[in-house]
Order: structure tokens, then C-alpha cells, then sequence
């Protein structure tokens, strides 16, 4: 079977607006209308959207917490010809909304898996941050914790990608100050918040600019945040890359030939790493 082209013995993957339902494909409304079965995240949500586009599908709930129960019957539709769509409150399911289980247990047991692509919340704040698109990385929600959220971002310093992270709004404020810390006042972020939606707000500044306008601001700090931050320079003697790339050559080579090579591998600076060098031996 083409995938797509029928409803028998399918999982598909159907993404749902993240605010304006005007954003509901033509093809996830016919998914969800033909499918035997559709797994909400929260059954009492989606019926707003069944509601809305005329979807009388039964509905049962999928979600983090469900037990392996539940996984193992809906696996057995599927197994018996029938088919089930997977939705999440809005957007993608799996982008940091359940679902893998479920993928997982589907394909180990040789059932098709069609994804019905639609909105993602990651993917439209991306598109109009005006950072580098080339290459990025979705890290979905930082710890709630603040000393375990600065050791993640502490991780990423170096990270020359794109980052993309979720918020939820009463934490966007401590999150963006703890960015602050950590990747320095004057590191590029967006905060991408509402989108879609009435409300929506796209703004890009230093960071620490960035956290002075929201914590003046109260109104943002509602409603779900994506931020992304400019990844690090690539010459910056920060550099991840090039400190694991140095701390491999130096344990065969003299320092000062370690940074020389590992300057030319990784584009950081020689008088950087070198300096790294100096300052592990001291410790």
C-alpha cells in the first residue's frame, strides 16, 4: 500500500494547529475522519478540534502516563486491520509530545507508521527568528530546576547550531536570565510566544536585553514560548568541538602541536586552545 492512499492497519502521525485552525491540512481532517480510532493526548481538548471540523471518530486517550495496557490494545487494533491517527494537543506529536512509545511499539510490530505533517511550533519560530536555519538543534523544555537548567546550558555554550528550546511561561523569565549567566549578556535570542495565535510575539535581542523587556512586560510571561539562541561563534575559544578535539591529540601530542592540529580541524583559534591547554594543566 502507497502510504497515504488507504486507512487499513495504519498508525498515522497527524499534526494539529498550534492556534489558528486555520492551519488544519485538508489531508489530517480526512485522516481523522476515516480512521477507525483516533489517540488523543487529552480526549476532552481534541474535542474542541473534532468539534470543530466534523470529526465523529471515537477518541481514547494516549498520553506520558499511559500504561503499557493500553499501548499493547491499541497495537492489537492495529494488528486486526484497523487504523488509528495519534494526535497531540497542537502540532506534532513526539516534538515534546507523547507518542514514541507507540511509533515504537507499532513499527516493532510491522504495522505502517504515515506521518500527516502539519504545524510544529519549533519549526514555524524558526522560520521567522532570523537566525541561522542551516543547521540546528531542538533541546525541547530545559529542566525546571535552575542549578540543573545552567548545567544544561553549560553543555550547549559551545554549540554552534541553532538552539531551539520550549518554555512555559511562568519559567521564561528565570530561563532567559539563567541564558544570560551562562552564554553572556550579549548572545542572540528569540522568544517566540503565542504563535499562530491572537497574542503573537516574535522578538529578537541580546539576551539579557531580551529577559529586562519580558520581566517589564508581565503579558510575556503567558502563554507557551519557544526560544531559540544563536549558536556559538565558531572561533570562539569556547568552543566544545575544539576543547574535545585538543583534549584527544594532547594526550598523544606535545601542547603547543595539539592546538596547532586541533586548530586546523575544528577552525578554532591555536592561541585559544592552546591557553585551554595551559589552564588544564593548572587544575
Amino acid at each position: 500500500m502507497t502510504p497515504g492512499s488507504g486507512f487499513n492497519s495504519c498508525l498515522y502521525v497527524v499534526a494539529t494547529p498550534i492556534g489558528n485552525l486555520g492551519d488544519m491540512v485538508p489531508r489530517a481532517v480526512e485522516v481523522l475522519q476515516s480512521v477507525d480510532v483516533i489517540a488523543a493526548e487529552d480526549t476532552r481538548h481534541s474535542k474542541r478540534l473534532m468539534q470543530h471540523f466534523n470529526i465523529s471518530t471515537p477518541l481514547v486517550a494516549y498520553h506520558d502516563h499511559t500504561g503499557a495496557n493500553i499501548i499493547d490494545a491499541l497495537v492489537e487494533k492495529l494488528s486486526n486491520g484497523q487504523s488509528i491517527a495519534l494526535i497531540s494537543d497542537a502540532g506534532t506529536p513526539l516534538i515534546s509530545d507523547p507518542g514514541y512509545r507507540l511509533v515504537d511499539a507499532a513499527l516493532s510490530a510491522d504495522i505502517q507508521v504515515v506521518p500527516v505533517p502539519g504545524a510544529s511550533a519549533a519549526i514555524a519560530a524558526l522560520s521567522a527568528a532570523g537566525l541561522p536555519s542551516d543547521r540546528f538543534v531542538f533541546e525541547g523544555f530545559l529542566n525546571a530546576k535552575q542549578q540543573a537548567r545552567c548545567k544544561q546550558l553549560e553543555a550547549l555554550k559551545g554549540e554552534t547550531a541553532t538552539l531551539i528550546f520550549y518554555e512555559a511561561p511562568h519559567r521564561v523569565l528565570a530561563c532567559l536570565r539563567d541564558m544570560s549567566e551562562v552564554l553572556g549578556d550579549d548572545r542572540q535570542v528569540v522568544m517566540a510566544r503565542e504563535l499562530t495565535k491572537t497574542f503573537e510575539t516574535i522578538k529578537r535581542a541580546p539576551v539579557a536585553e531580551l529577559a529586562d523587556w519580558v520581566e517589564a512586560d508581565h503579558n510575556q510571561q503567558k502563554g507557551e514560548c519557544v526560544l531559540l539562541v544563536h549558536g556559538a561563534d565558531k572561533t570562539d575559544g569556547s568552543d566544545s568541538e575544539g576543547h574535545r578535539v585538543f583534549d584527544i591529540l594532547v594526550a598523544e601530542l606535545p601542547l603547543k602541536q595539539a592546538a596547532a592540529l586541533a586548530a586546523k580541524i575544528t577552525g578554532v583559534k591555536k592561541n585559544q586552545l592552546y591557553q585551554y591547554g595551559l589552564d588544564q594543566q593548572k587544575d
